[in-house]
């Protein structure tokens, strides 16, 4: 498809004009589906809370209350921007964009499918580490500049709790790279082929267990969810924040959601491969081969069920304690990490790969 409009384009266009034309058509590729994919994680949340809880949900605009994300955006949108006095304007108005833009940017390296990658880079899991390390500065700049004592002792909080359980993310990821013996992402997902139990999630359970769970902490969901403490210290980091300022924080919230989802799928459960894979009876099927077979919707059911995750953590377990969250990061979760790599290092060592 890109090589036909390279074409169609280099006809009348310079090369580098069509290059960039090229990554823009890529981008807005993704960017869109994915703004998408947010506003109706934000609907699915509520309808699900509220099957699980005996309620209706939204129900209002729209069938089945389908339009209520766009009732929501368009609120939101013509909603007046209240920068505090005393605040620092630039830093205010900044601070969202600088907690979405590593929330987006993290994408260019997630491999769709075989091939279907933004950008293709060898070193991809070390710059995912990198970026999604950066959102931490929107939430304490937007904490600091609020010139409100509840927003930035919510931002210390929220940053101290990223901090801790990015470094149980990161010795997890250390597991995955040595099973897969790659940084590169589509490598990754290439190293668990074959069948469903060539997927990492069955070798490597412990780091898939603490992955997903620091993934929570890491996006301030519930049960983690201490920075909006309501009862404390009212809605936390944002608390001085309206309008479109405050939607752009919610944004940055459902795509890291989905970016970890979709990082679980991928590292642990084959991201785009099928777990029909070998059955070739199913996959060489006539018309329903290609619902059998690898490709990008096995990659969206994963992260879908892991986004469902979420939502069921939300509607069942009270929030934790601060302390007991930080016990939980140090004490618990990077010990575990920590012994799991050793074991896997001496697998290695004495030649005993049960992943491949």
């Amino acid at each position: 498809m890109m090589e036909v409009l390279a074409n169609f384009f280099g006809a009348f266009l310079p090369e580098w004009m069509v290059t960039l034309l090229i990554i823009l058509i890529k981008v807005v590729a993704i960017v869109l589906p994915l703004i998408l994919l947010v506003a109706y994680a934000t609907y699915a949340e509520r309808k699900i809370i509220g099957f699980m809880q005996v309620r209706v949900g939204p129900n209002r605009v729209g069938f089945k209350g389908l339009l209520q994300p766009f009732a929501d955006m368009f609120k939101l949108i013509f909603k007046e921007i209240v920068i505090p006095a005393k605040s620092n304007r630039f830093l205010f108005l900044i601070a969202p964009l600088l907690a979405m833009g590593p929330a987006f940017a993290a994408w260019a390296v997630i491999p769709f499918s075989d091939g279907m990658v933004l950008a293709d880079v060898n070193a991809g899991l070390l710059f995912l580490l990198a970026l999604t390390s950066l959102g931490i500065y929107g939430v304490i700049i937007a904490g600091w500049a609020s010139n409100s004592k509840y927003a930035q002792l919510s931002a210390m909080r929220l940053g101290a709790q990223m901090v801790s359980y990015e470094i149980a993310m990161g010795f997890a990821l250390v597991g995955v790279l040595m099973a897969a013996g790659s940084l590169n992402l589509g490598d990754i997902v290439r190293a668990q082929s074959g069948s469903i139990f060539s997927w990492f999630v069955w070798p490597l359970f412990g780091l898939f267990l603490v992955y997903f769970i620091s993934g929570v902490a890491e996006t301030n969901r519930a049960p983690f969810d201490v920075a909006e403490g309501e009862s404390e210290i009212v809605a936390g980091f944002h608390v001085e924040y309206s309008g479109m300022a405050f939607s752009i924080f919610f944004l940055a919230e459902y795509a890291n959601m989905w970016l970890i989802a979709a990082l679980t799928s991928l590292m642990f459960l084959g991201g785009w491969l099928s777990p029909f894979q070998g059955l070739t009876f199913l996959t060489d099927m006539p018309v329903l081969g290609w619902v059998f077979g690898d490709g990008i919707h096995w990659l969206l059911l994963k992260a879908s069920f892991f986004m469902l995750l979420f939502f069921w953590f939300r509607a069942t377990f009270p929030r934790y304690r601060y302390d007991q969250i930080m016990r939980l990061g140090w004490k618990v979760l990077i010990p575990i990490t920590l012994v799991w790599i050793f074991a896997e290092g001496l697998a290695i060592a004495l030649g005993w790969k049960p992943w491949l």
